[in-house]
């Protein structure tokens, strides 16, 4: 987890869309005003285990972009003084450049000209990698 792009670990070709994977990653951060995972260590004393449970915020983006509710991933310190217009633009746009396959990922001039409102895009899927986190367990949505 983190800012690389799956193919820094699959062994395939490295090319520029590594930094657009990262530039999503960033974007996600930027506008919830969190880190993209945060891990939390429970300590049960009756059994004298611990827990790890790790939040995936990359997750949490793309469900709440298909559900609609853009404005909960919005970083809470703005008071809701923003546009959900623009919030939900740059949702977009990180979503498409986290996706597993570098083809499927945006160009840095298309992330501008959708940024710049100059181009619409579609809410991505799920990316495999994410949905596949999404399955296994110790993972929160």
């Amino acid at each position: 987890m983190g800012y690389l792009a799956p193919e820094w670990l699959s062994g395939v070709a490295i090319t520029p869309k590594v930094d657009v994977y990262a530039f999503g990653m960033v974007l996600l951060e930027i506008i919830s005003g969190r880190r993209n995972s945060a891990h939390e260590t429970s300590y049960n004393t009756s059994t004298n285990s611990s827990n790890q449970h790790v939040e995936y915020f990359p997750i949490q983006a793309i469900n709440k972009l298909h559900s609609g509710d853009v404005k909960s991933l919005v970083d809470p310190r703005l008071n809701g003084e923003f546009s959900l217009e623009e919030a939900e633009r740059v949702c977009k746009v990180a979503c498409w450049c986290i996706q597993d396959n570098e083809f499927d990922r945006p160009t840095m001039g298309e992330v501008v000209r959708v940024l710049e409102g100059l181009q619409e895009i579609d809410a991505p899927s799920m990316p495999r990698l994410l949905a596949a986190i999404t399955r296994q367990s110790g993972v929160a949505m």
